[in-house]
C-alpha cells in the first residue's frame, strides 16, 4: 500500500522546477527550427491556443476538494467514470515510454558530438545500449523518492534548461549584430505558414509536445507546502517561461545552423558548437556545454519516471490493476510500476532504435507516436472538465477559471479543438524528413502501433479492473 506518512516538503520553487523539467524541452529545439521563423508562430498558436487551455483546466480541477491525489486518472475517474479515468492515466504513462527514447537520443547525440564519437550516435547496436543504459542507471536513482527528484529538477533546470538556453540566445545575438550568417529570412512571407502545403503543418506536432506534461505533475500536488495557492501560480510562471525560452532557443538554431546540416538529435550542439568556434572559444566549451545541456535532460527524465507512475498508482490503489503493483517502498515510489515502466522503454528502445529507419526519421517518428497517444488523454480530460463545469458545479476547489460557464467552455473548447486537429494531423509525415521508407509504411507504424496501444486500457478494465474497482467510500464532496 502507499505510505500515506509522506511528508510535504516541495516547495513552491521545487514544485516549479519539477513541472518546468518535464516540459521544457531543449532536446527539441532543432525540431522547432525546421520551421524557420514559422517556429514563432506555432508555439504561440500551440502556446496561447493550448497550452494555456491545458494549464488552467489542471489547476482547476487538481484543486478540487478531494481530487489531489492521483492526477489524470481520479479528473477524469470522478467525471467520466472508472473506466475512462483509467484509459487517461495509461496513456499519460504509456506515451512517456516513447518519449524518454526522444530525450535519450538528444542526450546520446550531445555525448557524440562533444567526445567526437560519432559512432554512439550511428551505430543502432551501440545507441541502442546507450539508451538502456542512461535510462536504468536514471530510473533506479529515482527509488528514493521525491526528495532527490527536486534536488536534480532544480540544478538542471537552472543549468542545463533556463541556463543553457539564455546563453545560446545571448551568443547568437551578439553573432547577429557583428554581422554573422543568418540561415533564416526576416521578411514579412517568413513568419507565417503557408497553410495550402498540408505537410507543411505536420511539424506543428513537435510544437504540441513541447508544451505536453504539465499536468503530469499533478500526482505531486499533495506534497506541496499550500497546493491551494502554489499550484496554480506555478503554472501562470510556467506559461510565461516556456513560450519565452522555447521561441528563444528554436530562433538560436534556425538562425545559424543551415537546414541541410541540422540534426534532430544533435542541432543544440551543434548550434553551440558554430557560435563558439565563430567567437575562438575552445573545444573543451563546448564539451562541458554539452554535459550541462545533458544534466538538464537527465532531470527531465528523472521527474518523468515517477510521476505518471505515481498517477497509475492511485488506479492500483483501487483494483484497477493487480494488488502487487500498488505496493510502494519506503520512499512511496511504486517500484513494481517503474520497471515495469523500464521494460516497456527498453521494448520501444529496440523497435526505434533498430527498426525506424534511422536518423531524423527515427526520431521524429518517436515524437509523432508520443503526441498521437498523449492527446487521446487530453482529450478526455477537457471532456471530464465540461462535464464537470456543468454538472458538478458544486465540488469546491480553490481556484476557478475566471468568465463562469462561459469562459470555462471557451478556454476547454479551444482545448479540445487544438488536441483533435494536432491528433489529426500527427499520422501524417512531414515534407523532406528523410528516411528510407515510405510515406505509407510511416503512416502504417503510426496507426498500428497508436490502435495496439489503445485497446489495452480498456482490455485490461474489462478483464480485470471492472471485477476488482473499489471506489472510495467516504465522499470527496
Amino acid at each position: 500500500m502507499s505510505n500515506t506518512n509522506t511528508v510535504k516538503k516541495l516547495s513552491l520553487f521545487g514544485f516549479f522546477a519539477i513541472t518546468a523539467s518535464m516540459v521544457l524541452t531543449v532536446y527539441e529545439y532543432p525540431a522547432f527550427a525546421v520551421s524557420k521563423m514559422n517556429l514563432v508562430f506555432y508555439l504561440l498558436v500551440a502556446g496561447f491556443l493550448w497550452f494555456i487551455p491545458v494549464s488552467l483546466v489542471s489547476a482547476e480541477m487538481a484543486t478540487v476538494k478531494g481530487w489531489q491525489k492521483g492526477g489524470i486518472f481520479t479528473w477524469v475517474e470522478k467525471t467520466l467514470g472508472p473506466k475512462w479515468g483509467f484509459a487517461a492515466v495509461f496513456y499519460q504513462w504509456f506515451q512517456i515510454t516513447v518519449c524518454f527514447i526522444t530525450m535519450i537520443y538528444f542526450i546520446i547525440g550531445a555525448f557524440s558530438m562533444a567526445f567526437g564519437w560519432s559512432e554512439l550516435n550511428s551505430d543502432p547496436w551501440l545507441k541502442l545500449a546507450a539508451v538502456l543504459v542512461i535510462f536504468w542507471v536514471v530510473t533506479i536513482s529515482q527509488f528514493w523518492g521525491t526528495k532527490w527528484t527536486e534536488i536534480i529538477a532544480k540544478f538542471g533546470f537552472i543549468f542545463g534548461v533556463f541556463g543553457s538556453g539564455i546563453l545560446l540566445f545571448v551568443l547568437a545575438i551578439i553573432y547577429i549584430l557583428q554581422g554573422g550568417d543568418i540561415q533564416v529570412s526576416f521578411g514579412a512571407d517568413a513568419w507565417i505558414p503557408d497553410f495550402s502545403k498540408f505537410n507543411t503543418l505536420v511539424i506543428f506536432v513537435s510544437f504540441i509536445l513541447a508544451y505536453c506534461g504539465v499536468e503530469s505533475s499533478a500526482s505531486h500536488a499533495n506534497e506541496m507546502k499550500n497546493p491551494a495557492r502554489d499550484y496554480p501560480l506555478a503554472m501562470l510562471l510556467l506559461v510565461i517561461v516556456a513560450i519565452g525560452i522555447d521561441i528563444l532557443g528554436g530562433f538560436t538554431i534556425a538562425a545559424t545552423i543551415p537546414q541541410s546540416e541540422l540534426g534532430l538529435n544533435t542541432g543544440v550542439i551543434q548550434a553551440f558548437e558554430y557560435l563558439i568556434s565563430y567567437f575562438g572559444g575552445a573545444a573543451w566549451i563546448v564539451s562541458a556545454i554539452a554535459i550541462i545541456i545533458c544534466i538538464g535532460v537527465i532531470a527531465e527524465i528523472a521527474c518523468w519516471v515517477v510521476g505518471p507512475s505515481a498517477a497509475l498508482l492511485n488506479a492500483a490503489e483501487k483494483g484497477l490493476l493487480p494488488k502487487s503493483l500498488a505496493k510502494t517502498n519506503k520512499a512511496a515510489v511504486p517500484v513494481n510500476l517503474v520497471i515495469i515502466q523500464g521494460v516497456v522503454v527498453s521494448i520501444w528502445a529496440c523497435v526505434l532504435t533498430l527498426g525506424g529507419g534511422g536518423g531524423n526519421l527515427s526520431f521524429f517518428i518517436a515524437i509523432a507516436l508520443t503526441v498521437c497517444i498523449y492527446l487521446v488523454a487530453y482529450t478526455l480530460m477537457f471532456i471530464g472538465y465540461l462535464k464537470l463545469t456543468y454538472k458538478q458545479t458544486e465540488k469546491e476547489r480553490a481556484f476557478r477559471i475566471p468568465g463562469g460557464k462561459f469562459g470555462k467552455t471557451i478556454i476547454a473548447l479551444v482545448g479540445l479543438v487544438i488536441t483533435i486537429f494536432a491528433f489529426f494531423i500527427s499520422f501524417f509525415p512531414p515534407a523532406n524528413i528523410g528516411g528510407n521508407i515510405s510515406d505509407l509504411s510511416y503512416f502504417a507504424i503510426l496507426v498500428i502501433c497508436w490502435a495496439a496501444m489503445v485497446a489495452v486500457p480498456f482490455l485490461i478494465y474489462h478483464f480485470y479492473g471492472k471485477k476488482h474497482y473499489q471506489p472510495e467510500v467516504v465522499s470527496d464532496n
